[in-house]
């Protein structure tokens, strides 16, 4: 089976295509559960989310496609939310949905935030030590996973995006990060659109997923798709690389349970 539960809809403002034509793409392609996890209203960032009152009516564009399309795909509904204490909003995490993406984009830069994976805020990584951005983003995933109001943690290594890279070891900064994820019983995501970056690499490296492995923690697959031609990107290449880890079984849910499958 296949499943791709990383996937947005144009009302964060930063997408394109119908929820059709997405559907439809991962019909041809073959996908057999297929998430929608746009990105959640919060009081925060309005320009990249939809907005609290876009929220009824992104739950009816999903959940009239699952009735449309039973007979042909399994849709689910889901948030990405992004982890930001103070603007996480009660309406999306305890929202009636398949599950949730824990993701962070945002980290604290003296009394404001910035958001490392926005070209806008590039010259951030230039001013600060580049080992204490990657601890302090891994400590923001440490502190989401420990809350234990997500599902799936999306993009675990985002903050490698523009390929500002640690002079530490990789898989030193993310071991307590993982262990926190495993306790709070998460999913990891392959998330192949670090392909579409500067990175050139998936989400997370084969570093960490082979680190995940060892500490027995879960994957799912989601391509983040932001356009109908993104859709089950590169999905061959992250089965690959999966497997060649050990990996057989991968996760998928319904209404907030975990499901174990063969990919």
């Amino acid at each position: 089976m296949r499943v791709d539960l990383h996937n947005h809809t144009t009302l964060c403002n930063h997408a394109e295509g119908t929820v059709d034509e997405y559907i439809q793409r991962a019909i041809e392609l073959g996908i057999d559960e297929y998430g929608f996890s746009d990105h959640a209203p919060m009081n925060y960032d309005p320009k990249y989310r939809m907005d609290i009152s876009q929220k009824a009516l992104y739950e009816k564009w999903v959940l009239d496609a699952k009735e449309k399309y039973k007979d042909k795909i399994k849709i689910l509904l889901a948030y990405e939310v992004d982890y930001l204490d103070g603007y996480i909003l009660d309406e999306v995490v305890n929202a009636k949905v398949d599950y949730l993406i824990g993701s962070v984009h945002f980290l604290k830069n003296k009394n404001d935030m910035w958001g490392f994976d926005n070209p806008e805020f590039i010259g951030v990584y230039k001013s600060k030590d580049i080992d204490t951005i990657w601890a302090e983003y891994f400590e923001a995933i440490s502190a989401m996973a420990k809350t234990q109001l997500f599902d799936i943690v999306g993009h675990l290594d985002l903050i490698k995006v523009f390929k500002f890279l640690p002079k530490k070891d990789i898989r030193i900064i993310a071991r307590d990060t993982l262990k926190q994820i495993k306790d709070s019983n998460m999913v990891l995501e392959i998330n192949p659109a670090g392909l579409r970056k500067p990175i050139g690499e998936t989400y997370p490296s084969r570093q960490l997923l082979e680190l995940a492995y060892e500490m027995n923690i879960d994957i799912t697959f989601g391509s983040d798709a932001h356009s109908v031609e993104q859709v089950g990107f590169k999905y061959e290449e992250a089965i690959t690389l999966a497997k060649e880890i050990g990996y057989k079984k991968c996760t998928t849910f319904e209404n907030r349970e975990k499901k174990s499958i063969i990919f």
